[in-house]
């Protein structure tokens, strides 16, 4: 096992370089990349309050599953603590403390950080959203940490980010569209702005991602079998609200999603169709048999998960969430 974990840090030492060049490939300067007070009223201005009255009319018109599903995505975007601490334990990206992957980490991390701020500081100027019983989830969802059954190997946990900001890439998407109909396109801005963030993210992953099946194609194809074999969890897999047991919460916020078609398990299997068109999986070459087996699997799954979601029916049951307000 030594031997594998040694083998992947100095696969990340590799690529490191090519990283940096990289890098603002796929992320924004600082100075010029959008703000929350780009977006939300300004109090310094006199028309602070009337500004504040008319983005509480527009929001009165989203519906109970849409601002539940808002909630969640919220909530997700602000553990973004345990994200960050998460990917500093990766094998091969603790090096480097000044430079290399660290920095990657951290400007990643300072363009996510933008998503929670925004959105919070949106629903509280609704006037629709109970802040303390969200905040409480929200605590408990960083207390609570997340087991996405990566561990600390580098390519399990770049291939679980390449998919995890493609799916919030299409949650916010689909929660911009939907706003839009309702009416709030204050709120559609906001979700569409951050929906194009998660795809420049997830264009970084893939990318790193695609380096590695360059120089370790065998060991990358069975980490990325290993990720599907067990699911990719999303990161509120353990949410759950005040007097609730941890994930209590997670079915009901899915359930939302999936009955407004925001986020659905026939989008989990065009994600995996589009990963293994990206990295070419079909026609990777020099694998062992391991590999081979693993590519096998992985060509063959879309269409085996198809048949499953074809066989779902949509969620109909409803909850009351506590965030929201009767």
């Amino acid at each position: 096992m030594n031997f594998f974990v040694e083998q992947r840090r100095e696969v990340m030492q590799h690529i490191e370089k090519y990283m940096l060049e990289k890098m603002f490939d796929f992320l924004k300067p600082v100075d010029e990349i959008w703000q929350p007070s780009d977006f939300l009223p300004d109090s310094t201005k006199p028309s602070f309050f009337s500004d504040i009255k008319e983005l509480q009319q527009n929001a009165e018109g989203i519906s109970y599953d849409l601002l539940a599903v808002l909630i969640g995505d919220t909530i997700t975007e602000e553990a973004l603590p345990t994200y960050e601490s998460w990917l500093t334990m990766v094998d091969g990206v603790t090096k480097g403390e000044e430079g290399g992957w660290m920095k990657w980490t951290r400007h990643w991390t300072a363009e996510e950080n933008r998503h929670g701020d925004l959105l919070n500081k949106y629903l509280y100027l609704t006037g629709r959203v109970d802040m303390r019983a969200m905040e409480v989830s929200t605590q408990y969802l960083i207390a609570d940490g997340f087991d996405i059954g990566t561990g600390s190997d580098p390519y399990r946990n770049f291939i679980y980010t390449s998919f995890q900001e493609l799916a919030t890439n299409i949650s916010h998407r689909r929660v911009a569209s939907l706003a839009k109909k309702d009416g709030d396109t204050l709120l559609s801005k906001m979700c569409g702005v951050i929906a194009a963030d998660e795809m420049r993210h997830a264009r970084a992953y893939k990318h790193f991602i695609s380096k590695i099946f360059e120089v370790d194609a065998s060991e990358a194809m069975i980490a990325f079998e290993d990720m599907m074999r067990k699911k990719i969890v999303m990161p509120a897999h353990f949410l759950r609200e005040v007097g609730l047991k941890i994930g209590q919460t997670f079915g009901h916020f899915t359930d939302a999603a999936q009955r407004l078609g925001v986020y659905t398990a026939v989008d989990y299997v065009d994600i995996l169709k589009d990963l293994i068109e990206d990295w070419h999986i079909e026609s990777i070459g020099d694998l062992n048999e391991a590999g081979e087996k693993a590519r096998d699997y992985i060509v063959k799954l879309p269409e085996r998960l198809l048949r499953i979601a074809d066989r779902m029916k949509n969620p109909g049951l409803e909850y009351k969430f506590s965030w929201i307000k009767a």
